[in-house]
């Protein structure tokens, strides 16, 4: 584990650094708060952090409650080094953020013994964000295909609407349904038809922009947001998300299987905010219907456009 050993007096950052490099740490030093600050600020910095209490620049405490004021930014471990020995200097340096308190010359054991005890926590901690990044995943991503679920789908829809009506911007949407897939389940059997599930989400997100989402509207239905995207642009997209799907066959444990994709498509140029989104909805469901009826692999626009 990477850990920051921030000091001004140079003898004593060599001696630190000797002293954790044997014990498996990989060390960063330097001389002053402002650049310990640097440091602890980078996106792979150390988590750990030894720190002098007196630093030109800035102090340990004021290091302290600068690295404790940032949100979001993963959690450095800070222990405090100082020859101040009074209870009152041990409070104020832990409320200013310091998770523990050394007072200086320190010895190597209780010093190494201190800080694989900041290592266990973090490595706790880091395992409690896991937990709850994939609890997030869970509630928010189809269980099946890995993207977004209804319910998370259409929330980026509404974002999206609000941001149209709100910049100005185009939103573009697309119902899209994987034709005959009954005919896949029961021809193949349903562990192909979940597999053709992923590999068209798969494609789908391939086929769009980072900027884009797509979700699993329900069942062999999938919901894309085509953020900025005009009128003008939908027609090329659309039909790239069409040839995506019905270009390569898909391989599955049942042998490949050839799938084509219809779909109902909308261009908003900018929402009113007074339209219900059900009313998008209704209308990609509208022209989704006619893509079927017309033949399959193919994509319906909306005949109207919902502008503000």
């Amino acid at each position: 584990m990477k850990i920051l050993v921030a000091d001004d007096d140079r003898i004593s950052r060599l001696l630190m650094e000797r002293t954790l490099q044997r014990s498996g740490f990989e060390v960063t030093t330097v001389a002053n708060g402002r650049q310990a600050a640097r440091e602890l600020s980078k996106a792979d910095g150390p988590r750990l952090a030894l720190i002098n209490w007196m630093m030109p620049g800035l102090d340990g405490p004021g290091l302290c409650r600068e690295v404790r004021s940032r949100r979001d930014a993963p959690y450095v471990y800070i222990v405090l080094l100082s020859a101040r020995e009074l209870t009152e200097d041990v409070v104020a340096g832990l409320e200013a953020g310091a998770d523990d308190y050394l007072t200086k010359p320190c010895r190597p054991a209780e010093l190494t013994a201190r800080l694989h005890a900041g290592r266990r926590i973090l490595e706790l901690e880091d395992k409690l964000v896991e937990a709850r990044e994939a609890m997030r995943f869970k509630a928010t991503h189809d269980a099946l295909t890995s993207i977004w679920d209804r319910g998370a789908i259409l929330s980026l829809l509404r974002g999206a609407l609000h941001r149209s009506a709100c910049e100005n911007f185009p939103v573009s949407v697309l119902l899209c349904d994987v034709d005959h897939f009954k005919k896949i389940n029961d021809v193949h059997g349903h562990l192909a038809g979940d597999e053709v599930l992923q590999q068209v989400s798969s494609r789908l997100v391939g086929a769009v922009r980072s900027t884009d989402s797509v979700g699993r509207y329900g069942g062999e239905e999938f919901l894309v947001v085509l953020s900025g995207c005009s009128r003008g642009r939908l027609q090329g997209v659309a039909e790239g998300i069409r040839r995506a799907i019905g270009s390569v066959p898909f391989a599955t444990t049942s042998g490949d299987i050839a799938v084509s994709l219809s779909a109902g498509a909308i261009a908003i140029d900018v929402w009113d905010e007074s339209t219900p989104i059900e009313q998008i909805l209704d209308q990609v469901d509208g022209a989704l219907y006619r893509a079927k009826r017309s033949g399959r692999d193919r994509v319906v626009y909306a005949e109207s456009m919902v502008c503000a």
